[in-house]
């Protein structure tokens, strides 16, 4: 007996960035779902108090017991990398907003009207944009001090002026069309303007920045962590947890290092995708083939 394999037609095939896109939405979806179960599943008993050590303080192997072992201190790593995938999604999506709600309208403003202000703003950006991330976010985190909305402020900054920079590049190409030059003939306000003809012409790689931007923010807050400067101590957080398994490395503890890595790496490996995904679908012009 014969089988027959049935093809999907080409138009109905995924391509390899499609599947990739979608691999990407999986694991931000699951990440987004584990971070808002996290605390249902402590309180039913399924997860340990992440921030309570064990009465004796011992290392424990992965096992039946605590599947991704225990600390040196003797903390449940297992509930430490759930929660700590909420402590993480708390700061990257409060850093990468408030930039967005800085870097859009500045940009706006900037490439509409152009003249002092644009020099100004443009000269300001530019110099902030030079420096590395990393080390602006470790200078305002010594300045602003540990918390979730500090830690999110110390990373916001490094990320405004590339919204600026993206939207001040398309308005300034769009001011020019027809279509504002006759809203501008009919007397309409700048504050219209901006708001109802420019913005939605000029915010297409917007949500791409916006993806790519959080997953580099994880990685920025793990650096933090790591140096002791992003959470407090008693909030779950993973690069804090690396910190913290460094020592214990050379005792042969691998398992307190290796799944905080390996869920950190996970995410943004996650968002990442989807932001190359949207890029795709955005702006199919620049689209490699």
């Amino acid at each position: 007996m014969t089988t027959t394999r049935v093809r999907l037609p080409r138009q109905f095939r995924p391509t390899l960035s499609q599947s990739l896109t979608i691999i990407g939405l999986i694991i931000t979806i699951s990440c987004i779902a584990i971070a808002l179960l996290a605390p249902t599943l402590q309180n039913i008993g399924w997860l340990q108090d992440p921030v309570e050590a064990l009465a004796n303080p011992i290392h424990e192997a992965p096992g039946a017991d605590y599947w991704f072992g225990t600390t040196r201190q003797g903390y449940d790593v297992f509930s430490r990398t759930l929660f700590g995938t909420q402590a993480a999604l708390k700061v990257v999506i409060l850093a990468t907003t408030i930039s967005l709600i800085l870097g859009v309208p500045l940009g706006l403003v900037s490439g509409y009207l152009g003249g002092r202000i644009d020099k100004v703003l443009l000269f300001f950006m530019d110099t902030i944009y030079t420096l590395p991330g990393l080390l602006l976010s470790v200078t305002l985190a010594f300045v602003v001090g540990k918390g979730v909305l500090n830690a999110a402020l110390a990373l916001s900054i490094a990320y405004v002026p590339q919204y600026y920079r993206i939207v001040r590049n398309h308005t300034t190409s769009v001011k020019t069309e027809l279509f504002i030059e006759a809203a501008q003939a009919m007397g309409a306000p700048t504050s219209r303007i901006l708001s109802r003809y420019l913005f939605f012409n000029v915010i297409q790689s917007v949500p791409v920045l916006f993806t790519l931007n959080a997953a580099d923010a994880i990685l920025i807050l793990g650096g933090l962590g790591f140096l002791g400067l992003g959470l407090p101590p008693e909030v779950p957080e993973w690069g804090h947890d690396l910190r913290l398994a460094l020592d214990a490395l050379p005792t042969g503890i691998w398992w307190s290092a290796t799944f905080p890595g390996l869920a950190m790496t996970t995410m943004v490996t996650g968002l990442s995708l989807v932001g190359e995904g949207l890029s795709d679908i955005l702006n199919p012009g620049v689209k490699i083939r």
